[in-house]
């Protein structure tokens, strides 16, 4: 199956300019990595004890609370791109769970800052440690600097898409 979808990208590719081949093919490799990526984070959800009962989605969002304690859903929707209501009901879920307490704005009661409880806490240290563990499988063979350069260019990719993003119609 691999073989034929690569025929295939392999003719619309040589109808395209170089540079336009290039780009196209750039971004199917970045598919391609970013698939292989979060198989091996299901694998590691799946075979883990105690966390095989997260979504990978939910292990983003307890991630995103754990980088920003005292984040709102509102703030969640705003960096994920995601439907509030989704967030909405994910988060119920979480905080029945007892992975995220939730203390009411002082100023406006109808904003929650959510964060992580200490079972939570817990389970992201978990996450973590598989997530340097895949993080230095992807790069394995690659020196120091090729690291570095790396990572340069993949920000200047994701800059450029941001640009595109945020460029008024």
């Amino acid at each position: 199956m691999r073989k034929s979808i690569d025929n295939v990208n392999q003719k619309a590719l040589s109808t395209a300019s170089p540079k336009e081949a290039r780009g196209e093919e750039l971004m199917e490799l970045v598919h391609t990595v970013m698939h292989q990526l979060r198989s091996a984070q299901y694998q590691a959800l799946r075979d883990s004890e105690g966390l095989s009962e997260l979504t990978h989605l939910e292990s983003k969002v307890l991630g995103f609370f754990g980088r920003r304690p005292g984040s709102t859903q509102s703030d969640l929707a705003q960096h994920s791109g995601r439907d509030k209501a989704q967030l909405a009901r994910m988060i119920k879920g979480l905080r029945d769970r007892g992975l995220l307490a939730a203390e009411a704005d002082a100023q406006d009661r109808r904003h929650q800052h959510l964060r992580l409880t200490p079972a939570a806490e817990g389970l992201m240290e978990s996450l973590d440690a598989q997530g340097r563990t895949i993080g230095r499988q992807a790069v394995t063979g690659l020196s120091a600097a090729e690291q570095a350069q790396l990572l340069s260019l993949m920000r200047r990719v994701r800059d450029n898409l941001q640009a595109e993003l945020e460029a008024p119609e």
